[in-house]
């Protein structure tokens, strides 16, 4: 299991994690980041950069995260809305660049101000 970001990265997205991350791995939605399970090597670097600690292990994923380990496999692997296909796993976020959508259980929270 990897690692994945919860929900209280929606609407904050503070990058500090991707500036951290030695493969690339951390994608960004339109209102969240999602860490590709794929690509991620586990190293735990991004853990501890995130400002509201919404990075956690998949493993160790609280009641509340546990929806997110799903919904973060579902950005990569399955056809977002508006998208005709699964972003799947393209090797790296900067070569990717922002996917300008997100899963349908981020776009359907509400925006926090």
């Amino acid at each position: 299991m990897t690692y994945l970001i919860a929900e209280s990265c929606v609407d904050l997205m503070d990058r500090s994690c991707v500036d951290v991350c030695p493969v690339d791995c951390i994608y960004t939605g339109e209102r969240k980041l999602y860490i590709n399970p794929a690509e991620c090597i586990e190293c735990g670097a991004c853990e501890p950069e995130c400002p509201v600690d919404s990075i956690v292990y998949g493993q160790q994923a609280s009641e509340a995260e546990a929806p997110h380990i799903a919904d973060n496999a579902a950005f990569f692997y399955e056809v977002l809305p508006g998208r005709d296909a699964p972003l799947g796993d393209p090797g790296g976020a900067s070569a990717a660049g922002p996917v300008g959508v997100d899963t349908p259980l981020v776009a359907a929270l509400p925006p926090k101000s």
